[in-house]
């Protein structure tokens, strides 16, 4: 009998779980959720044969060892600074480890170990990254197999609002992990364009926008993430002149988000210590010049260039111009502004999110340059089963049941970017309605 192991049991496990717990009623198996929440745990397992919940502390070494000991493969769904921990243990007690998380350097450092003991690691293969991956992986293969060159690549991916729940001016709320939402995009992102190496600083992100469109949807607002030139060998596209992974978000949020940016509200390297009485127009005013002849509104709208109505409206609603309490008075700028945000953004039980992929490729052809523009849309059915949670954890499942059922034959530390990895992912997405749609044209 193989034991699946799942750390963590947040809010993006809830498809992985159903998936793993229902093969394991089909196959040999048994699965095991350990969370630090044991009455949690075991509602989502919801006493199905074959499983079983454990309480764990992640930081209890001993308890951690003991039950990765039982298991045959591992997954980590816990904050991506603990996956090198879990892995570390998983190369002591050769056990196999799934991730959805970027591969970090940490990980990357344990590859020849891994491979020497003959184990399968497997990062990435979540949304973004993962599903992303996967799909752009098999359009750069395809284009390659017919002796194409691919000269341009723009991916970007969004966790939003179904169109039916967008009901408020920033038409958005917290599908996932809120801190690093109001951390995105920290640090400096680095992308290619047209030859020319770009690097844009946080205080700019917000400035440099794509209009990014869904035909069915409307425009989106895509910034630039992180990190796309490391991508580059990855994808096997180290000679391309255009080379960019960004985020989504609703057209006209960058624009608003950008005046939190510009005050500094999204700090997260001081500690703030501010009255129990202080208000939100105090707070909002605290990041402003002073002036006594000037309103808080009047110092705002010059503050900020193109201030407009749509985001005087965004910052109006989330009660930064009323008297209204902090709802959090110690912590740093971005903690508290998190703290506001997760009492406005509040994903309420009937809200239905919406994960957006598009992958924008310009390919050279025999008959010319064409573009390929490859869309995903898929649908939350609720504030629990998220389109976030099922694009996040299906992949990670599948892949979990493909490599225990022998149809996965590798070995070493990956991301799902070979076919023999990809391939049967997306066909098996696909039957569960997670599929692109794609268009082509020359230019």
């Amino acid at each position: 009998m193989h034991t699946i192991l799942i750390l963590g049991g947040g809010k993006s496990a809830i498809f992985l779980i159903d998936f793993l717990a229902e093969s394991c009623q089909a196959k040999d198996r048994k699965l095991i959720l350990a969370d630090i929440d044991l009455a949690s745990a075991q509602e989502k397992l919801k006493n199905q044969p074959n499983t079983e919940a454990r309480q764990l502390d992640i930081e209890n070494t001993g308890a951690r060892q003991s039950l990765i000991k039982e298991a045959d493969v591992v997954i980590s769904m816990l904050p991506a600074f603990m996956h090198p921990l879990v892995a570390k243990d998983c190369l002591d007690f050769d056990k196999h480890f799934f991730s959805a998380s970027y591969e970090s350097d940490a990980m990357h450092e344990m590859k020849s170990a891994i491979e020497a003991k003959g184990l399968f690691f497997l990062n990435e293969c979540g949304l973004d990254p993962g599903i992303d991956h996967m799909s752009a992986m098999q359009i750069i293969n395809f284009a390659k197999s017919k002796g194409e060159e691919i000269i341009s690549f723009k991916s970007y991916c969004g966790g939003l609002l179904a169109p039916e729940s967008e009901d408020n001016p920033w038409k958005y709320k917290f599908t996932w992990n809120p801190r690093n939402v109001v951390l995105a995009g920290q640090g400096t992102s680095r992308y290619l364009e047209k030859g020319d190496l770009k690097f844009v600083p946080y205080h700019q992100l917000f400035n440099r926008l794509e209009t990014i469109q869904f035909p069915e949807l409307g425009d989106f607002d895509g910034y630039p993430n992180r990190d796309s030139l490391s991508y580059r060998k990855v994808y096997g596209l180290e000679n391309i002149d255009t080379m960019l992974r960004g985020t989504l978000r609703r057209d006209g949020f960058c624009k608003a988000w950008n005046v939190f940016v510009q005050l500094g509200m999204c700090d997260d390297s001081f500690q703030m210590n501010l009255p129990e009485s202080i208000t939100m127009k105090q707070f909002l005013n605290s990041f402003l010049p002073y002036d006594k002849e000037l309103s808080v509104e009047e110092k705002l709208g010059n503050l900020i260039p193109d201030f407009d109505f749509p985001t005087w409206e965004k910052i109006q609603w989330l009660g930064f111009l009323g008297n209204d309490l902090l709802p959090k008075t110690t912590g740093s700028p971005a903690a508290i502004l998190q703290a506001i945000l997760e009492k406005n953004w509040k994903l309420y039980p009937e809200d239905k999110d919406m994960i957006v992929m598009q992958h924008l490729f310009q390919i050279k052809t025999e008959e010319g340059i064409k573009e390929i523009r490859s869309s995903l849309v898929c649908y939350g059915e609720d504030a629990t089963y998220t389109a976030m949670a099922k694009t996040v954890g299906l992949p990670l499942a599948i892949a979990v049941d493909l490599f225990l059922d022998g149809k996965m034959d590798l070995k070493g530390l990956h991301r799902p970017v070979l076919p023999e990895i990809y391939t049967p992912i997306l066909e098996e997405l696909a039957r569960r309605g997670i599929r692109f749609k794609e268009e082509e044209r020359l230019l």
